[in-house]
């Protein structure tokens, strides 16, 4: 049986399988379920911003819902003292105390300020880790994509000098240059680098003619993504490597490891295929290192990365060259 332990962050894990933030880690029942499953850590269900400002606001009326009353009737309200986001927390805290394997907080914010105060609330959970999704909708059409960047260093400095747990980034795969970006976030101090987040898009309801929002689950492929840039950063960054987004099967994952990860994130395939998933994935990823002659995971890990690869031509160019040189082959057939 190949040894599949792992390291990320720092953090040693049995296997290189990480449950990225969804709503199945925010249930205990399901987060058990995931830990006998085999995933070697999970992400808890993202703290958002706008929980944060929303429910500090509800928090507030009902704190001052009484202020008028006689002082003699007041005390009959008792002190709130946990409610709003601090119940993330205390969530947070019994998920980390329900399960053995390591647990990483995740937060999803858009004030510098809201991501430092919360990164050492939640480090006082007890996680093992942070994860700070980052992203910018471009709506604004006089800010420039340097004072997009700027900020999003500035805010991992920030949290970083505050907590000392260690700290990684989620990030989307719109940036000019991604790699030159994220050279610049691993010399801040990102542990870990997860490439990439899989962003919502807006989507209408024709008939009513208002916005919807539906489940917006990966397929098996859309990995490629990060397999590309993945390849590219293996072995230039300080930090670990996380392939996201897409990864449904042990291929998928087999394909990562091999463009260079530390380890990967997985949610759809979850939703899709049950949690059981989880131990096919690694079931796959053991008998194919067996079949292979591989003991452990480094005896093959970014063995096709573009420093190794002898094709070069796979990370330098965007293959549909290849299809216009050799068009007969790719000639769709008309059905049958």
């Amino acid at each position: 049986m190949a040894n599949l332990q792992s390291k990320y962050m720092g953090i040693p894990l049995k296997n290189p399988f990480i449950v990225g933030a969804c709503s199945m880690t925010a249930h205990m029942d399901a987060i058990k379920r995931i830990e006998e499953a085999g995933a070697a850590a999970i992400v808890i269900q993202s703290l958002f911003e706008e929980q944060i400002q929303l429910q500090r606001m509800r928090l507030d009326e009902e704190l001052t819902l009484h202020d008028n009353l006689d002082a003699e009737i007041q005390d009959i309200f008792p002190d709130i003292e946990h409610s709003g986001p601090d119940e993330h927390l205390m969530w947070v805290r019994k998920a980390k105390e329900a399960v053995n394997i390591p647990v990483i907080g995740s937060l999803n914010c858009t004030n510098p300020e809201t991501w430092a105060d919360w990164a050492v609330k939640m480090e006082e959970t007890g996680v093992d880790g942070l994860e700070l999704n980052f992203f910018a909708i471009p709506t604004d059409a006089g800010r420039s994509a340097a004072d997009i960047e700027a900020e999003q260093i500035d805010t991992l400095k920030k949290v970083k000098s505050r907590v000392k747990v260690p700290v990684s980034v989620k990030l989307s795969a719109f940036y000019t240059s991604p790699l030159e970006f994220i050279s610049r976030m691993d010399a801040t101090g990102a542990a870990g680098f997860v490439l990439f987040n899989r962003l919502f898009h807006p989507s209408f309801n024709i008939e009513k003619e208002t916005g919807q929002y539906p489940f917006n689950l990966s397929t098996s492929g859309d990995h490629r993504l990060a397999l590309r840039f993945v390849g590219l950063l293996h072995g230039k960054l300080k930090g670990s490597i996380c392939a996201s987004n897409g990864i449904h099967t042990g291929d998928d994952a087999i394909e990562a490891l091999l463009a260079g990860a530390d380890v990967f994130q997985a949610v759809s395939t979850l939703y899709r295929n049950r949690v059981n998933v989880i131990g096919t994935v690694l079931k796959d990823i053991d008998a194919w290192m067996d079949r292979k002659g591989y003991k452990d995971l480094d005896a093959f890990r970014g063995k096709l990365s573009v420093e190794k690869t002898s094709d070069k031509w796979t990370y330098r160019r965007a293959q549909y060259v290849k299809m216009l040189l050799k068009a007969d082959d790719y000639v769709a057939r008309p059905p049958v």
